[in-house]
């Protein structure tokens, strides 16, 4: 094997077995009781309040710029009931749940930290965090 592709597969190795330590490192901070997972409620408290950090005009919404590609475009338009291009926080929420919903194949109610190191997982993290 040559040097260069030693090397890569080495970074790879190392980013996937970073990536549920990460996920982890957040579930701490997500898990208030400490049970090594995160439900639906816990999410939701913690999607809550970056709701409240991110919406600095204070008109009650997020807008794409606010929402700072947590989500995409088409993303935006299809959470959008009301098709004012902004997500109020129950509009925020839903796509939360639907998210978790996503990340929970084994529909056990929680996210573990391996839930989280999944493109679904990673997708609810980013409305999370």
């Amino acid at each position: 094997m040559t040097t260069s592709r030693t090397v890569l597969l080495s970074l790879a190795l190392s980013a996937a077995l970073s990536a549920p330590a990460a996920a982890a490192s957040f579930l701490d901070r997500l898990d208030p009781d400490k049970d090594g997972t995160v439900d639906l409620a816990e999410a939701k408290a913690a999607a809550s309040k970056l709701f409240d950090r991110l919406e600095r005009d204070k008109d009650g919404t997020l807008d794409a710029r606010e929402l700072r590609g947590r989500i995409s475009k088409a993303e935006l338009a299809a959470a959008d009931p009301d098709k004012d291009g902004t997500l109020d926080k129950n509009e925020y929420l839903a796509v939360v749940e639907a998210r978790f919903r996503a990340a929970n194949p084994d529909n056990d109610g929680t996210i573990d930290a391996r839930e989280f190191a999944t493109p679904a997982g990673k997708k609810l993290l980013r409305l999370l965090k």
